[in-house]
């Protein structure tokens, strides 16, 4: 691969045309699985699309709560379409160069969508803690435009760790292997082929999987200590019942998102995990989730499920009519 060198300052940085990404290499049938990627991206592009439609037409909805779940939708689809159709184009059609800023483009937005994602889970462990912490204050704490501001910040505070991240790259030099072992151009196993000195590039992706991965779930943790603690001092058991239920899609979407990651990356320090099963174990952690978010809080949330119905019930009266 041909490589082109930029000089600032009087230093030499070697960058690469291309990369080539090594990922699903001798699995036996992996075009079975790309298959299922493909019927993976399709059914959640259907799915978000659909929660996004009934948020946006259903007034009832265009409630703080459901601007959060909307923004959720928002970021899976975006998320989805950022990974899973170019994994599709590198693997099943054999495209496994790609240019050096495609690269980083490809880095880019899907550690950010990643990373709105995690928040977005904390914004709605915020929204359930309000709700069962301060009850008759719920409604004035948790308004619209507090809940705009809060997602406006994550937007805006992921945008500029990751830029940073990915802007890092451009102090590096790649003289040696353009291999990437990897199934899309993921931070790490990027990094590690410059030649140079990569410390502060290693710094920041610490900070930056802190940041998304470490620290979103243990603010979860500590609001659902709070939400029990809350739930303990209820007297009727039915009503500490009924409370809970309103917290269980969250907690389903929660255990959804982190789990399989920490899962695969405990594996990873602990044990030999062979690369085939690291990779394709994290692309399912990185695909799974937007496609049974929606699906989740379709079956799981009665106000949604009933939105569907009026929906396809004034659909019949229109098209009767």
């Amino acid at each position: 691969v041909l490589s082109s060198s930029a000089t600032i300052s009087n230093v030499t940085f070697v960058r690469p045309a291309k990369f080539y990404i090594n990922g699903f290499t001798n699995i036996p049938h992996v075009t079975y699985f790309y298959i299922f990627l493909c019927f993976v991206y399709i059914m959640t592009v259907v799915g978000n699309v659909l929660l996004l439609s009934v948020i946006f037409l259903v007034k009832t909805l265009h409630t703080p709560k459901y601007m959060i779940v909307f923004n959720l939708a928002l970021t899976d689809l975006c998320g989805s379409t950022a990974l899973i159709p170019k994994v599709l184009d590198t693997f099943l059609f054999d495209n496994r160069y790609i240019v050096y800023e495609a690269c980083l483009s490809y880095m880019f937005f899907v550690w950010f969508f990643g990373g709105v994602q995690s928040w977005t889970l904390v914004t709605m462990a915020y929204d359930r803690f309000i709700a069962i912490c301060f009850p008759l204050r719920y409604h004035s704490i948790v308004t619209k435009p507090a809940v705009a501001v809060i997602l406006l910040l994550v937007w805006v505070v992921m945008l500029s760790v990751v830029s940073c991240m990915v802007g890092l790259f451009d102090r590096l030099s790649f003289c040696g292997s353009l291999v990437i072992p990897s199934f899309y151009c993921d931070h790490g196993p990027t990094y590690r082929l410059a030649c140079n000195d990569t410390s502060l590039n290693y710094t920041m992706a610490n900070v930056v999987f802190t940041i998304i991965i470490c620290f979103p779930p243990l603010l979860i943790v500590l609001t659902y200590v709070c939400i029990a603690i809350a739930l303990s001092r209820i007297a009727s058991r039915k009503e500490r019942v009924k409370a809970l239920k309103t917290c269980t899609s969250h907690l389903i979407l929660v255990a959804i998102f982190y789990l399989p990651f920490l899962g695969t990356n405990i594996a990873v320090l602990t044990s030999s995990l062979h690369p085939n099963a690291r990779i394709i174990n994290s692309t399912l952690t990185h695909t799974i989730p937007a496609l049974l978010n929606p699906i989740i809080y379709s079956l799981k949330t009665e106000e949604v499920l009933n939105s569907i119905r009026k929906l396809c019930k004034n659909s019949r009266l229109t098209n009767i009519a």
